[in-house]
């Protein structure tokens, strides 16, 4: 390209410069600055929570728990903070957990029990009892009911005049609390307890039922209900048994087809 070529492009493109920023002037449009976008980081707040799987029954340890950065506008009640209870992991050694703790999930008061109670009394609500009874592989569904699973207790007896064998649900939709000596259940969730005695969580009236009948019955079987039935209630039972007698829908076993009816059950 020719010397005089070159001279002649560099100009006009200065000359281009200069009429830009005359224009800018002119208009007093400002040239366009960089934004700086500024994120405020939400305060948080140390909330004490399970370090691992806590099932029901196992104890509290500095291993268990743990402190967790948690904001602060999350905060809800019943949650153990630093600021609050610095003292805490050391304050709640040895406590029994209630109910299932997931990992990661914030300790709260209502899912542990002091450490100087006794196991099975801690596991229980206020106005629950625990009550035992007999259990076997053919009673127990096959060995497949956990602690914390919910049952029917259906009671199969004999009339005295020969008839055919009745049977009924006493108590429904009852948890288990333990399968013999064990209120844990197994660490993988696979494993069946096949125990000869499952203690059940009861309202007083319901441990009377049971009690009675446990006296006229043949035998009594657990009917292993669905996770999904949890939040029903559980505080429906065959009353009349306490009253030594009434009438209660049974069902009658005849030619191995159940008849439903209505009789007059006495109490032995």
């Amino acid at each position: 390209m020719k010397p005089a070529r070159i001279i002649i492009l560099a100009v006009a493109v200065v000359a281009a410069g200069l009429a830009g920023l005359l224009a800018m002037r002119i208009s007093g449009v400002k040239a366009p600055g960089v934004v700086e976008t500024i994120v405020e980081k939400e305060a948080t707040v140390k909330v004490l929570v399970s370090a691992e799987s806590l099932p029901v029954g196992s104890r509290l340890n500095d291993k268990s728990v743990e402190w967790m950065e948690w904001p602060k506008g999350g905060i809800a009640e019943g949650f153990i903070t630093n600021d609050a209870r610095p003292e805490a992991v050391q304050q709640l050694a040895g406590s029994i957990v209630r109910m299932p703790i997931f990992k990661g999930e914030p300790i709260r008061a209502e899912k542990i029990a002091d450490s100087s109670s006794r196991i099975m009394s801690s596991l229980l609500p206020s106005g629950k009892r625990a009550v035992a009874t007999e259990i076997s592989v053919a009673t127990g569904a096959g060995g497949f009911v956990l602690p914390n699973d919910r049952v029917d207790v259906i009671m199969v007896r004999d009339p005295k005049d020969g008839s055919n064998p009745l049977t009924e649900n006493v108590l429904n939709n009852v948890r288990v609390l333990a399968i013999d000596q064990q209120i844990q259940e197994a660490a993988d969730g696979s494993k069946s307890v096949v125990g000869t005695t499952a203690t059940l969580e009861l309202t007083p009236d319901q441990a009377k039922v049971i009690t009675v009948a446990q006296q006229m019955a043949q035998r009594l079987t657990l009917a292993l209900r669905s996770v999904a039935d949890a939040q029903e209630p559980d505080t429906v039972s065959a009353d009349y048994l306490l009253h030594g007698g009434g009438k209660g829908e049974v069902q009658v076993i005849k030619s191995g087809s159940i008849v439903k009816g209505t009789t007059t059950l006495q109490a032995k």
